[in-house]
């Protein structure tokens, strides 16, 4: 059981390590592109004072650049070779504008179909107060499901995060150490996601000559940087739209409690164009990006959009289709997205939650139309989501497609506690409990 502990420790003390040394990486690693992000940390109190809004930030982006995604279909390694040498490329380009080299990467990705589970532990504390091994012990004493076998085959567990302590009866406790009671309780959310999807991402960072310090779903990171403060506390939704899936992620209390993703996103949009309108697949993700719609106007019919063919002969393949047809190719597939999304957003329990704004991120959300269509689907409010601001990054990728990186920076600077974080034995863990995954993160990391 000391493996996974282990591991997962050594991936919080690579990545301490590394914001010590002042530079840290970060990789989104999607099926449309591969951006990356090269971050100096600042640990002088000197970023602290002055009147700019980005001056609490303990980071800032010296390195940025995104690039076309290679060898990745629905958001999970499909050629190893060709994705090595786009992150290579990602990777380099970055450290060249940011005149470093960096040895440690924080990853995140949209495949290995996240799944949510929600755990209960319960304990009898001995003492008057709660100290760390009564933490320890209660989330030892969560029940697990059988995750690794019958549907839930080959998959592993990505986190595993305390959402709530209650004690004596008083539920909302973030921290109970310290605090006087005799019985304990937690809540945690566990993630788990498909162990081969994992452990291909993690070889190829290894290929790269980079060490892995940090792995997250997409989805997730996405929530951490498109939702403002009040809309993690009060309850909130992010729906990342990639190219090859959707992820869906709810928070509440600032702690995510749920995350999902399923393979349909914005490159099965531009292959229904490409079938639809007879065209290459590139001709077809220009029209969707410079024509497409999801909401018809009474100009439509008569907007004309030239259309060429696959032959390469441009002049016997031109024609032209109305902008009213393109919507019409459109719009049946991102209902069916919104409308899986809704699946999981019910399934989430999000309708109990005192606020419920959505958030869309990610490329396919940049289709006009999409929050109006949304709204309808979803029955909530729903806006389109940007990232948070960030010292120094382009204000070519502070866009909703890049929310994943963005997240994923704010969580390398402040990650949120895992069960891994605290002491515990590891003799007191069940075997049905996180055992199984020991073996795969010693393995893989």
């Amino acid at each position: 059981m000391s493996g996974l502990y282990e591991s997962q420790k050594l991936m919080r003390s690579m990545r301490n390590a590394a914001i010590q040394r002042g530079a840290v990486a970060v990789l989104d690693i999607g099926t449309f592109k591969i951006s990356c992000l090269v971050l100096q940390f600042d640990r002088s109190e000197a970023h602290l004072s002055g009147a700019d809004p980005l001056a609490g930030q303990a980071f800032r982006v010296i390195g940025a650049r995104p690039t076309e995604s290679r060898g990745v279909r629905a958001g999970e390694i499909a050629a190893m070779r060709e994705t090595e040498g786009a992150m290579r490329a990602a990777l380099q380009a970055a450290q060249k504008m940011a005149n470093t080299r960096v040895d440690h990467v924080l990853a995140c990705f949209s495949g290995g179909l996240s799944r949510s589970y929600g755990l209960v532990g319960e304990i009898e504390i001995g003492a008057e107060q709660v100290d760390e091994r009564d933490v320890g012990r209660v989330l030892a004493a969560c029940d697990m499901p059988d995750y690794g076998a019958g549907y839930d085959a080959g998959r592993e567990i990505l986190h595993a995060q305390p959402v709530n302590f209650e004690l004596d009866g008083r539920s909302g406790l973030r921290d109970p150490r310290g605090q006087a009671g005799r019985r304990l309780k937690a809540d945690v959310h566990m993630v788990t996601v498909d162990a081969v999807a994992v452990h291909n991402l993690a070889y190829c960072v290894r290929r790269c000559d980079l060490e892995l310090a940090g792995l997250a779903p997409s989805a997730y990171v996405s929530g951490v940087s498109a939702l403002v403060e009040d809309e993690q506390e009060l309850g909130g939704a992010c729906i990342d739209i990639g190219a090859g899936t959707t992820g869906v992620s709810i928070f509440f209390k600032k702690h995510m409690i749920y995350v999902e993703s399923f393979g349909i996103g914005g490159e099965h949009v531009t292959k229904d164009i490409s079938r639809g309108l007879g065209t290459s697949m590139a001709m077809a993700e220009r029209i969707k990006t410079v024509h497409g719609g999801l909401v018809a106007t009474g100009s439509d019919d008569r907007e004309m959009i030239r259309v060429g063919g696959e032959t390469g002969d441009f002049e016997h393949d031109r024609r032209s289709v109305t902008r009213a047809e393109l919507i019409g190719v459109i719009r049946p597939r991102m209902e069916e997205i919104l409308e899986e999304a809704r699946k999981r957003l019910d399934a989430g329990g999000f309708d109990h939650l005192p606020s419920r704004q959505i958030v869309l991120t990610g490329g396919g959300s940049q289709i006009p139309g999409i929050d109006e269509l949304a709204g309808r689907i979803l029955g909530q409010r729903v806006r389109l989501g940007r990232p948070m601001r960030l010292r120094g990054l382009p204000s070519a990728m502070a866009g909703p497609g890049h929310a994943a990186a963005v997240g994923m920076s704010l969580l390398a600077a402040t990650p949120q506690d895992e069960c891994w974080d605290f002491d515990v034995a590891p003799e007191r863990f069940p075997t049905t409990s996180l055992r199984r995954a020991a073996k795969w993160l010693k393995e893989n990391w």
